[in-house]
């Protein structure tokens, strides 16, 4: 790849938002000098929207924090990196620096460096790329050995033979990248990738960093393929035997049934632990350290969606499609969907689940009913009648839900 035009580079660059701010807010002499370096400069030297936004400073990380002024700064003395808000992008921001670790997976010691010594210490040749900001390199592209070819030839390879040793994690964001960026693998990073898998160089990292990396991994805009390269990779048994996409095509179907707001790593990562033991996956969870919301809502999608599918299966009318649904949450409807009844799937994810009554039990109250479980079976009945057509409005529901009121009352 040859070396683009230095001041078009820059402009694009100056493009975005966050970097647009940065610049106006340190001015193009600023010292010491400032680079976005990594996964920003590759995607835009490929002509895409950077995702994440990372900058790099030859110098102390506090003084450009405070010189930048943003929302939400929040400073890591140990490993001299700060996040700050920028125009609503979160940026990282890190000192240059060499990095020594003290022992396979454990975190890094690191020094102050220069710019070029902070390259070779990534975790791969294309995202070993930098793009100063300010100073004499203003406009500079800065990289590792390899980086421009490597990224010509769209092929993902590391800086040097003990990368996977020294910081394990790098093996789940081959698996990302891959997926993501749709690279090869580079022979040579493949098979130290699958040497380490096969030594067990996962198991020096600490859980919840691999729960981290998940979550991320989760998150992929094709979260099918990566985790498919991490079961081509063997990482996936590295972290659990549980841990499997059993079948694509079922996450396939799912993702496509849940609507976008919802939260869509939950169900991913259900889809790979999908008929697992509850309570081994609750285990499983727990050592990554998912909060207990996430835990709970992927174990019961993992482990509930069988039994939910045939429910759905059985259910021809609305209102028995709300009722088999019951309190589930949407990623366990889809799940349960991808399964088989996609039609009554969709139809609670789309529709049903958003139909709300012109009554509450405070109406019900009023007209006499008992506090009790009369009043929740009457909205029960009333919502199934509303569902099905039978009850439109508000008068409609009152009655439905006062004669079902009034046949709980007279239940034994």
């Amino acid at each position: 790849m040859a070396v683009p035009d230095r001041q078009q580079l820059l402009q694009s660059a100056l493009d975005l938002p966050a970097v647009r701010v940065l610049a106006a807010r340190l001015g193009p002499d600023f010292s010491p000098a400032v680079l976005v370096v990594g996964g920003a400069v590759r995607d835009l030297l490929m002509g895409l929207a950077p995702v994440d936004l990372d900058l790099m400073v030859e110098g102390p990380v506090a003084a450009l924090a405070t010189a930048l002024g943003g929302d939400q700064l929040r400073l890591h003395d140990r490993f001299a990196t700060a996040t700050i808000e920028l125009e609503g992008s979160r940026c990282d921001i890190a000192q240059a620096r060499r990095e020594v670790y003290p022992a396979p997976g454990a975190l890094p010691e690191v020094e102050p460096a220069s710019a070029a010594e902070d390259l070779r210490r990534r975790d791969f040749t294309v995202n070993a790329i930098a793009l100063g900001l300010t100073g004499p390199s203003r406009g500079e592209l800065l990289f590792a050995p390899d980086a421009l070819t490597d990224l010509d030839h769209r092929r993902l390879r590391v800086l040097h033979e003990r990368s996977f040793i020294d910081d394990p994690t790098r093996l789940m964001r081959l698996a990302r990248y891959a997926a993501r960026l749709q690279f090869e693998v580079e022979p040579g990073t493949l098979a130290l990738a699958q040497q380490a898998v096969r030594e067990g160089a996962l198991l020096t990292v600490t859980g919840p960093r691999i729960g981290s990396e998940l979550r991320l991994l989760a998150q992929e805009p094709d979260p099918v393929r990566a985790l498919q390269m991490l079961a081509e990779l063997g990482i996936d048994r590295a972290i659990d035997p549980l841990f499997r996409l059993r079948d694509a095509s079922v996450l396939v179907r799912a993702l496509s049934l849940l609507p976008e707001v919802e939260r869509r790593e939950r169900l991913v990562l259900a889809a790979a632990l999908l008929g697992a033991p509850a309570a081994d996956a609750a285990a499983l969870l727990d050592r990554l350290a998912f909060v207990a919301g996430d835990r709970d809502a992927i174990v019961a999608a993992a482990t509930r969606a069988e039994s939910l599918s045939a429910r759905l299966e059985m259910a021809g009318q609305p209102s028995e499609i709300d009722a088999a649904v019951g309190g589930a949450e949407p990623e366990l409807v889809a799940l349960a969907g991808a399964l088989g009844p996609t039609s009554a799937a969709r139809e609670w994810l789309l529709r049903l689940r958003h139909v709300t009554l012109e009554i509450n039990g405070d109406d019900l109250l009023a007209a006499g009913v008992p506090q009790g479980p009369a009043v929740g079976a009457a909205l029960g009945a009333a919502r199934a009648a509303l569902h099905d057509g039978e009850a439109p409005d508000r008068a409609s529901q009152l009655a439905v839900a006062l004669a079902a009121a009034g046949r709980a009352d007279q239940r034994p």
